[in-house]
């Protein structure tokens, strides 16, 4: 659900594409092929750029989004053509096969796939693996600034009641995701899909919003940010995130709220209308390298769900309950699931939300 790309990744971009393009064989060098893959920001190491195009002579063109919403407007609005791979998180993606953006799978041409932790296989959003490869795992919690709140302790009113509210704090910028948690503070099930739930739900956040410390919806990135520039007191982001910002300062704390949440798998798919299959087949064989897994894990603080990179990940990190969560944690929290019919009624909801 995220690499820290900027002008300066551009830039780099560019340095080592020349220098590879001048450097390969003549394959290459005559004929270089350029794979496209839309992901979340902050979601990809830059030294995994030069690694990736040296191992399978394919360049790599990034383009980033924030939220699933925005990234499945996008692929509908310029076309499924744009791109070869698409990471999106798996709430959104029978949604997505439904409206015919992405393709099966050849997962012969994969062979890494066999690096997959059972757990990852036959997910409820792809019961077959007729349209996935697991990417990345987390979860989505509370970051905050209060060393005297204990993370087993925090509640949703740290957020929804303006009571408990100590200061600033930013609610995530995701319909599905926001939903979710006002159903879970509500006491409902994070994948209900009754009208009245979602309406009370909506209700709640609007509450949230009179709230003169709510000081708007933002992605989880920014409102990272937010809380470690001492803007926000708390916010909404994924874990990834939250062990960035721990990193920084390690006064901040990131909780499971104990109304429960959600754990999410991000993966890899294909472009409905992929012009480089092939180099989108390269690209899912390299993120599920043991090595490669793991370093891509150890650099944006998500879990792997890619059995093979444990041997490459220390105690330090396996251990860590910010990335991989506690027993306890987990015993709280469900997978979202597709609502079917029901995304008319959370598109509804949403747009309440925000226009009021």
């Amino acid at each position: 659900m995220k690499t820290r790309f900027s002008t300066r990744l551009i830039v780099l971009f560019c340095f080592w594409a020349t220098i590879l393009f001048c450097g390969c064989g003549d394959k290459h060098q005559h004929h270089p092929k350029t794979i496209s893959v839309l992901t979340y920001s902050e979601y990809f190491a830059q030294e995994m750029i030069t690694d990736f195009q040296m191992k399978t002579g394919y360049q790599l063109q990034l383009d980033l989004y924030e939220a699933q919403e925005e990234m499945i407007n996008r692929l509908r609005t310029k076309g499924t053509n744009k791109y070869d791979l698409i990471i999106a998180s798996d709430v959104v993606i029978q949604e997505m096969v439904r409206l015919g953006l992405i393709a099966p799978i050849d997962t012969n041409k994969v062979p890494n796939r066999i690096n997959i932790a059972d757990q990852f296989k036959k997910p409820a959003y792809d019961p077959t693996n007729t349209y996935t490869l697991p990417y990345l795992w987390g979860t989505t919690g509370i970051l905050y600034r209060d060393t005297t709140i204990s993370v087993d302790s925090v509640t949703y009113d740290m957020l929804f009641d303006s009571k408990q509210t100590k200061g600033n704090f930013s609610l995530l910028e995701e319909e599905r995701s926001m939903l979710s948690m006002a159903l879970l503070a509500k006491g409902f099930s994070a994948n209900s899909t009754k009208t009245d739930e979602i309406n009370q739900a909506v209700e709640h956040i609007l509450h949230a919003k009179k709230d003169p410390h709510f000081i708007g919806f933002d992605p989880s990135e920014i409102s990272k940010d937010k809380v470690l520039a001492k803007i926000d007191w708390a916010a909404i982001v994924f874990n990834g995130e939250a062990m960035d910002a721990i990193n920084e300062d390690s006064t901040l704390q990131y909780a499971i709220p104990k109304e429960g949440s959600f754990m999410w798998v991000d993966a890899m798919t294909l472009s409905s209308n992929a012009d480089n299959p092939e180099g989108a087949y390269a690209f899912m064989n390299y993120i599920l390298d043991a090595q490669v897994g793991a370093y891509l894990a150890r650099s944006v603080n998500f879990a792997s769900p890619n059995k093979a990179s444990s041997k490459y990940l220390n105690e330090q990190f396996k251990k860590n309950r910010v990335i991989n969560p506690t027993k306890e944690e987990i015993d709280r929290m469900v997978f979202l699931r597709d609502p079917g019919d029901a995304s008319k009624l959370f598109d509804a909801a949403w747009t309440t939300v925000k226009t009021h």
